[in-house]
This record gives C-alpha cells, structure tokens and sequence, in this order.
C-alpha cells in the first residue's frame, strides 16, 4: 500500500471515529467533562497544600503539634477527654463509608435497578451531612480556644496554621456540601423515574466521580493537617 493511501486510510478512520457516532473514548461526553472538572479542581487543591508545605517548612520549629491541637472530642460531655485524632477518624470512616455506598448506588444503576440506586444514595447522603455536622463542631471548638483564620490560640502559636486549615478544610466543606446537594437531586430525580425514561444511569456513575474525588482529596487534607 503506497504512502499515500495509507495517509487517505488514516484520514477516513479519524472521521469515522468523531463523525457523531461512538465515542473514541468509549464514554458519554458529560463523563469526559466531569473527568476535565475533576482534572482542573486537583490543581486548585494541590496550589493549596503546596501553600501548605511551603509555609510548614518555612516554619518547621514552630509548627504546632497535630496531636496536641485536635486531641480532644467537640462534643458536650466528651470535650474534656484527651483522645488526639479520634474524632477526626470517625470523620474519615463517615467518607470512606459513603465511598462504598456510593459505588454500590453506582453498581445499581448498572442494573437499571431504580429501587437499589436510591437505597444506597441515602447513607450517602447522611454520611456527607453527618460529615458536615462533624466539621461543625470541630471549627467551633477550634474557634472557641482562640483559632481564627486572623488569630493563633494557646495551642498553634501560629497564625497561618489557622488561615490554612479554614482555608483548605473551608473549601473541602464547600465541595461536600455539593456532593449532598448533587446525591439528593440524585436520589429524587432517581425515585422518580428520570433516568428509567432515558434509558441509562449514567448521571449516577457522573456524580459518583465528583464524590469519590472528594473524598479522595480528604485523604491528603487529613494526611497534611492532622497526621504529620
């Protein structure tokens, strides 16, 4: 086969593949999109943690002790027992846990199974709202020893420390607070018939993307502010 036949073979199957028929990625354009989203939102999210580091090591010897600023649990009743970590972990297994729930809404919709995608949409959403509610307590009882986003407490001594937890962990709410949002319309638009009408649950699987990166990002905020 000449040169040039080769290049018009080339030629065609590129027009064959974005001609308006199947996808050459082989998915629906609003994944690929909600992909690019998630591409665009982890660099906004890495420029935070490098802000993170860079100012952690330009003050290493100062630094305050992630042990010893969330060593206690913001419940009334519970406050005054020293338990670092404890409650910041129960914060972590509420998203993990709606991880998998989420992948199960996910593995039902699949199935055309309008019943079980709603089934497990709901722990998801009482994960994230319960995750939310966690966050709560833990700014209020930070605020009330003296942490602001413009003030050090007793214990961090630092002021950027505060400006960057409620910063980043502020921003991180902001993005679970939508996963609720999006599960919830979700869950309705589901319960009502919307996607058996179209003919697939693609938008599960859609969402499903934003809530695991989500909880994904967790992973690195709860790595950088309560664990080195």
């Amino acid at each position: 086969m000449s040169a040039q036949a080769t290049g018009h073979h080339g030629e065609e199957s590129v027009k064959q593949l974005w001609s308006g028929g199947a996808s050459p990625f082989k998915v629906g354009y609003g994944k690929v999109m909600m992909w690019y989203f998630l591409i665009s939102d982890t660099f906004t999210f890495a420029s935070f943690l490098i802000a993170y580091a860079a100012l952690r090591f330009a003050q290493s010897t100062n630094w305050p002790k992630p042990a010893e600023v969330f060593s206690s649990i913001p419940i009334h009743g519970l406050d005054g027992l020293t338990l670092p970590l404890v409650f910041v972990s129960f914060m972590t297994f509420l998203l993990i846990l709606s991880s998998w729930t989420m992948v199960r809404a996910v593995q039902e919709g699949y199935l055309m199974n309008k019943n079980g995608v709603v089934k497990f949409l709901i722990p998801t959403i009482l994960c994230g709202i319960a995750f939310l509610g966690c966050q709560y307590l833990e700014w209020t009882h930070l605020i009330s020893d003296g942490m602001t986003p413009t003030t050090a407490s007793a214990t961090t001594k630092i002021q950027n420390f505060g400006q960057l937890f409620f910063v980043i962990t502020g921003f991180h709410g902001m993005h679970v607070l939508g996963g609720v949002v999006l599960n919830i319309w979700l869950a309705v638009s589901a319960w009502n018939g919307k996607f058996d009408k179209t003919g697939h649950y693609e938008m599960v699987e859609k969402i499903g993307l934003y809530w695991h990166f989500v909880d994904l990002v967790w992973v690195y905020v709860f790595l950088c502010f309560y664990l080195l």
